[in-house]
């Protein structure tokens, strides 16, 4: 263009449309456009959005390192993907395979249905979307959490359209300090982030972990009340050693075998360095990390950052909580988890932190503490091997791998390696936790004869997701105890109607803890979370139950506003942190609890949550202010 017309343009107009060459891959030369953004905005700008297809060297040029994941699609590689969808859409394909696993544990290709509308309303309107979630949180924390995201992990690299949070790969080791400020937020309060090596109960999802981090802070926002602006959800790449993905052309990860050792910690090393550089403040929650590493990570920064292991400590405060409900339904006091006899089936992470997370309440409840070698009395611990006992060859190992889990091994060497029914009839549990993967392992023998021992209503908790992975169902569980179980599971059950009776089929889902445990942390600053803090959160949660749960036997409240649920368990993990002596960085949320109580402090709690309304927005041109 040229000639008077160019000449009266202003001078950003003619910027915009000039142009330079540039060498491309192969040795071709072609015609570059210059753009004015970066980051974010290129990413959202529809005619400079190029998917996956920016080179290595656009990608830093442009500040997308981390923003998009590590691999590179072309054109036509980008049409495929697109193409297939166009031709059999994800809902269809999925009630064409029910034997996909997602599919058998009881997600219903309308449910996918949903969760794609609901993406689509957060790609373009967050308040409209939050906005719509608290108010049908019930119906809709199964789509945006489990068990329907489980599929949205499993097929993240099919279902991928636009970046929602960072991805670190082993391409960025050694960048990492940098590319933290390529997200465009300078204040984050929290992080969920995962190496894909443990989502649910589905094993190795690779890149597609970041779909737990997602669905978990849309929580920590609807139930929380957390700032969408002030989230990021994060997903380490260090490669798969599922082969399917490593099978799959449409994987967006590395296509690589998994790192491991030393060389694994100095990466992660990094990540959390790089974190805590640009959000000196900022709450990190590590989740769905295989056990090994899920808690050699916890030692390893829960004194340096502020950070908990949701699979570890998360997961154990529900269930301690589940427990605490289960005691008033059965209208007993909490210390009276001391004389309860506990077979927890399972030695992953989860199963760990629960078994230490509840030997921990028991020597802190009641009027007199008890040790901790006397409070493991109560625990029998069976993993793939049968039960634990002193006599495994392997403890050592169990030791130094699972958290001293060893500790909790049993003097009756003779039973080493017993079965699940062999334990039941010797120990003659009141509570039995599942957290094994094992599909039915709670046989209706099982059952039935844990049933006969129970002077009270046996508390049966088969924890495992997704659905197709329980122990055992609801139903199953009446069926098996006569309709006398105090039944809670880690995916949703309907609830069971037994002679006439309708009985509460709990969920013992971390979605009542986590939110409000990491809205103390986060709001209270208060510098690291304890084992305290975790207990008073469980206990916290119990608190809320009515009358109407408790005739049910529901343990927990199920029905109690969601928002509320988080305000009272943040203020009940601040007065915990102030009661040990812990460091309160917010001096606010202090002196409001110093001087008003209880009541003051969660008046500001309420006061920093972020609420989805339409507010009034004025334009402010750059250069003029913040």
């Amino acid at each position: 263009m040229s000639g008077p017309l160019w000449n009266k343009l202003p001078t950003w107009a003619k910027s915009q449309s000039r142009s330079i060459t540039a060498k491309m891959a192969g040795g071709k030369y072609m015609k570059a456009e210059i753009v004015r953004k970066k980051g974010k905005n290129i990413i959202n700008d529809a005619v400079y959005n190029k998917g996956l297809g920016y080179t290595r060297s656009e990608r830093d040029r442009l500040e997308l390192r981390g923003l998009v994941p590590p691999v590179e699609l072309d054109l036509n590689e980008q049409k495929h993907i697109i193409m297939e969808e166009y031709e059999r859409g994800w809902a269809v394909r999925a009630a064409q395979d029910p034997s996909d696993e997602i599919i058998a544990s009881g997600v219903k290709p309308d449910n996918i249905r949903r969760w794609k509308v609901l993406q689509s309303v957060q790609d373009r309107n967050e308040t409209l979307y939050y906005s719509m979630l608290m108010q049908n949180f019930k119906q809709m924390a199964p789509i945006i959490y489990t068990p329907t995201v489980g599929w949205a992990c499993k097929n993240f690299s099919d279902v991928y359209r636009r970046p929602r949070g960072m991805f670190f790969s082993l391409k960025d080791r050694g960048e990492m300090a940098s590319m933290v400020y390529n997200w465009d937020s300078d204040d984050v309060d929290a992080v969920v982030v995962t190496d894909g090596s443990r989502v649910l109960g589905l094993g190795d999802l690779g890149i597609g972990g970041l779909g737990i981090s997602i669905g978990k802070l849309d929580l920590y926002v609807a139930a929380g009340g957390f700032h969408p602006r002030r989230i990021l959800p994060c997903v380490l790449d260090v490669g798969t050693n599922n082969p399917a993905l490593l099978s799959n052309p449409a994987y967006l990860g590395l296509k690589q075998p998994r790192i491991d050792g030393e060389e694994y910690y100095q990466f992660l090393d990094e990540f959390m360095a790089a974190l805590k550089l640009r959000w000196p403040r900022v709450l990190i929650q590590f989740e769905d990390f295989q056990s090994k590493h899920a808690i050699q990570s916890l030692t390893r920064y829960k004194r340096e950052y502020l950070m908990f292991n949701d699979d570890i400590q998360g997961t154990a405060a529900t269930v301690l909580a589940g427990l605490y409900g289960a005691l008033k339904v059965q209208g007993l006091p909490a210390e009276e988890i001391r004389n309860k006899t506990i077979l927890i089936c399972g030695a992953g992470s989860a199963a760990s932190g629960v078994a230490l997370t509840i030997r921990n309440a028991i020597t802190h409840q009641g009027g007199s503490k008890i040790s901790k070698e006397e409070a493991s009395k109560g625990f029998w611990i069976t993993d793939k091997d049968g039960l634990i006992t002193q006599g495994r060859k392997n403890l050592e190992v169990l030791e130094d791998t699972f958290y001293d889990l060893s500790s909790f091994a049993r003097p009756e060497k003779e039973m080493e390696g017993a079965s699940i029914l062999e334990v039941v009839q010797q120990a003659k549990p009141d509570v039995i936790i599942g957290l094994t993967a094992c599909p039915g392992i709670f046989s209706k023998e099982i059952l039935s004869t844990m049933n006969k021992h129970c002077k009270e209503m046996p508390i049966i908790f088969p924890l495992s997701n997704p659905t197709s992975r329980a122990e055992c169902t609801a139903e199953e569980a009446q069926i098996a105890t006569n309709g006398r179980a105090i039944f809670a599971s880690g995916s949703p059950f309907d609830d069971v109607v037994f002679n006439g009776m309708t009985i509460s089929s709990s969920q013992c889902n971390n979605r009542f803890i986590f939110p409000g445990l990491a809205l103390g942390a986060a709001l209270g600053q208060t510098q690291k979370v304890s084992n305290a803090m975790i207990n008073k959160a469980a206990e916290g949660l119990v608190e809320l139950l009515s009358i109407e749960d408790l005739e049910k036997r529901a343990t927990f409240p199920d029905n109690y506003p969601i928002r509320e649920v988080s305000c009272h368990l943040a203020c009940r993990v601040i007065e915990q942190a102030i009661s040990e002596g812990i460091r309160i960085g917010n001096k606010v949320a202090y002196e409001r609890l110093m001087e008003g109580g209880a009541p003051a402090l969660k008046e500001y709690i309420r006061s920093k949550m972020w609420n989805p309304i339409y507010r009034p927005l004025v334009y402010l041109s750059p250069g003029k202010g913040e």
